[in-house]
């Protein structure tokens, strides 16, 4: 058994709907037990939450503006996809029907001015039931018995609304229950990734990305021979293309390697996705929709050959560097847990964090968009330390990037590290700062952001990972 997962790229019209069909059937010829796991089409998502903040702002029209261009958009899809005009009709009254639903939801949101956790996690999961409903009606014309399944009666959350986290036991449970009948009974289920559900049945998102991570956690649940992620990408890279254009596919590489990567900037792969198919040591392919035929990457509890002792290197960037800072910190226990539970508080997500051995200082990264409030959370928190001098300063410096160097030939090498930072040198890149983890499998650290992609070219080239 296999899961297949489909990013709003591989659904996002027609024709793209038709090859992955065309991948389903190749794979479905090898193994008939396969379970589909879809996003939405390309920018479903971002539309139906662009109209839901409209509607806060009084701006119900946005509301019928999202819904009609939706309808066509999908009617569409659906129009060239099933020929059979009672099928098609039915499934119309499908796709109606989850759309008024918006639609009302959207008329409620414009009265009462306020947009509700709960309500906003329907509204983001909206595209993905769409998306499985065409894509197993599209199945369906090719000869392959597909029924659509809504991951909310499958994936059992927490209520922590744009962001549950999943109960892997209760999950498995109910996968099994639902879905193991249908794969029993020759169907291929069409499963909605993102979306989950509380155990009281109330409709929760993952976090953008999470159809990946609804894919993984299926793998898991069914024990499936492999996952494979569809998406528009021949897998994972020593570099970002865009900005090494020598940059080569990896063929395979390790869990905590890919780990490392999709974290720190490589977007072929929630960084969730791996976390239920580690213990079950269930291997994960990168394959891209568009060149079906290219090998991609396997990632599994191996490394794999590799040429260079560093497998990649990185970059995420729109972030801010703040620093808390002051000479009376030397010694006063408490300041590092006092900060990271104002920004916790804040609901903030830090990116990486760096402390002088003094002990003066105390830097981690964050978005750039989250700057304003977590330096007004650490003030407020900290009010205490300013008061006697321990902490005189809360700076935020932007826009920065971290540029990460991954790779588990590190582990051990003397030599690494000089390598690095001598090629970032010499492309006159400054570092601001520098976090290493004790696995020693990624050096991580902070530059300017208009200096990230000169270091990223820099390593590439001063390790050799370029096409030959």
């Amino acid at each position: 058994m296999k899961v297949l997962k489909f990013g709003g790229t591989s659904v996002g019209d027609a024709d793209r709907i038709r090859q992955l069909v065309a991948i389903v059937q190749a794979e479905h010829v090898w193994d008939a037990r396969l379970v589909v796991v879809v996003s939405a089409m390309a920018g479903v998502t971002n539309r139906l939450l662009e109209a839901a903040a409209a509607a806060v702002r009084g701006n119900v029209a946005a509301i019928a503006d999202a819904h009609a261009e939706l309808r066509r958009r999908h009617v569409e899809a659906l129009r060239q996809l099933v020929p059979d005009d009672a099928e098609r009709r039915a499934l119309t009254v499908e796709l109606d029907a989850l759309l008024d639903r918006f639609a009302r939801i959207g008329e409620g949101i414009a009265l009462v001015g306020e947009l509700p956790p709960r309500a906003q996690d329907f509204v983001a999961g909206l595209g993905e039931r769409l998306s499985a409903r065409l894509v197993a009606a599209a199945l369906r014309q090719a000869g392959i018995g597909a029924t659509p399944f809504d991951a909310d009666r499958l994936i059992i959350t927490d209520d922590t609304f744009g962001a549950a986290v999943p109960d892997l036991a209760a999950t498995a449970l109910a996968t099994r229950a639902r879905l193991l009948p249908a794969l029993d009974a020759g169907q291929v289920p069409v499963v909605t990734g993102f979306i989950g559900a509380t155990p009281e049945g109330i409709p929760t998102t993952l976090g953008r990305g999470g159809s990946d991570y609804s894919a993984g956690i299926l793998g898991a649940a069914l024990e499936a021979e492999a996952v494979v992620i569809w998406t528009d990408a021949d897998g994972f890279m020593t570099a970002d293309p865009r900005l090494v254009p020598t940059a080569q596919v990896l063929a395979e590489i390790s869990y905590t390697e890919a780990g490392e990567l999709a974290y720190y900037g490589a977007k072929v792969l929630h960084p969730k996705t791996l976390l239920p198919l580690i213990p079950k040591a269930i291997p994960l392919y990168i394959k891209n929709s568009f060149r079906p035929q290219a090998p991609g990457t396997r990632v599994s509890a191996t490394t794999g050959e590799w040429r260079a002792d560093i497998k990649s290197v990185t970059s995420i960037n729109r972030l801010a560097l703040i620093t808390v800072a002051g000479r009376g910190m030397l010694g006063i226990p408490g300041i590092a847990a006092k900060t990271f539970a104002a920004v916790a508080a804040a609901g903030v997500n830090v990116l990486l964090i760096s402390q002088s051995s003094s002990e003066n200082n105390l830097c981690l990264m964050v978005e750039a968009g989250d700057a304003g409030r977590t330096r007004t959370a650490l003030h407020k928190a900290l009010a205490v330390e300013f008061h006697h001098g321990c902490v005189e300063r809360v700076d935020v410096l932007q826009p920065v990037a971290i540029v990460a160097v991954v790779g588990a030939g590190m582990r051990g090498r003397p030599g690494i590290a000089a390598r690095i930072f001598s090629a970032v040198a010499a492309a006159d890149v400054n570092v601001i700062a520098i976090a290493q983890g004790s696995s020693e499998i990624n050096i991580s650290f902070v530059v300017r952001e208009d200096a990230s992609a000169h270091a990223v070219r820099a390593i590439h080239e001063q390790f050799g990972l370029g096409a030959a």
